[in-house]
């Protein structure tokens, strides 16, 4: 019986990692090929913050974020009224459209039955999420600046705040939606088997469930808002002095780079550097701070 077993076994195959197999030599090239194609990929990201590094870091100090620009010809003074309106903007638009995406994202994920209504809000949602953002800059120049319809002030902050949430929506509402399907439906069920209203339940517990991916959304649309451009020249225009209230123009980051760096002296084009680096690691904090909130999430 034992010389038949010795027949019948097979011997074992060599596993052992054979180099210069064709097979491993085309997986080896096919790996090396996607990490340099990984590495060109970030390589743009990596000059970008370097170069804004090496040439704004430099120009940092104590009066540049608490002075105004200085006028052409002078060569003392800062960009502390762009922050101040950069600030004040993204202030605005993050009040306009948070209770907006997260009502949008609750009568989605809570409210609607799957039907036609729900599915064109969410077309609409992905549809916005892909316009340019000078499209959202000449509507809102078109229905609120042009028209003066906010007790008829033409550009103001209150015009770029707008713009802004246009902007910042579609990632509110998407989040809010997807964080509120992630929340298990015993919780609801256990809420409304004790007696609590659906309006009750959404509030303290489906909600506060949801909190931390709502919070990354809200994050990542602040930090896209906060770096855009176009829709700021078509509303909020630009000041050069500190903000006279939310009706009149103000002077931002992205626009203030966009208008110093044209300009034909040397002052205001470090000033433009400086303020590159400010607004970029403004925007690289809110990401990390974004990926923070997300790994909250994930334990």
């Amino acid at each position: 019986m034992t010389s038949t077993i010795r027949e019948g076994f097979r011997p074992i195959p060599d596993l052992a990692l054979k180099k210069s197999h064709p097979r491993n030599i085309t997986g080896s090239i096919l790996t090396t090929l996607a990490g340099l194609f990984a590495l060109i990929a970030v390589l743009p990201l990596v000059l970008v913050l370097g170069y804004v590094l090496y040439k704004g870091a430099s120009k940092l100090s104590f009066d540049l974020f608490f002075l105004e620009q200085p006028a052409p010809g002078l060569d003392y003074g800062g960009i502390g009224n762009a922050i101040q309106g950069s600030l004040i903007v993204t202030l605005i638009a993050s009040l306009v459209a948070i209770p907006i995406g997260i009502g949008g994202g609750v009568f989605l994920a809570e409210y609607s039955r799957g039907g036609w209504f729900a599915q064109f809000i969410r077309f609409g949602t992905n549809v916005l999420s892909g316009v340019p953002s000078i499209i959202a800059g000449v509507f809102i120049y078109s229905s609120i600046v042009s028209t003066r319809v906010l007790f008829g002030n033409a550009y103001s902050a209150m015009a770029g705040g707008i713009a802004l949430a246009v902007l910042m929506l579609p990632t509110v509402i998407k989040t809010t939606d997807e964080g509120l399907k992630l929340v298990s439906d015993d919780l609801r069920r256990g809420a409304l088997g004790v007696g609590a209203s659906r309006f009750v339940t959404i509030v303290r517990i489906t909600l506060p469930s949801a909190s931390r991916s709502i919070a990354t959304g809200i994050v990542l649309s602040i930090a896209r808002a906060a770096g855009e451009t176009a829709p700021l020249i078509f509303t909020a225009l630009y000041s050069p002095w500190w903000a006279d209230g939310i009706f009149n123009p103000i002077g931002t980051l992205s626009v203030l780079i966009y208008k110093f760096a044209t300009m034909p002296y040397d002052v205001q084009n470090e000033l433009a550097w400086a303020a590159s680096f400010v607004l970029v690691v403004f925007i690289l904090l809110l990401n990390l701070m974004a990926r923070w909130i997300n790994q909250l999430t994930s334990r």
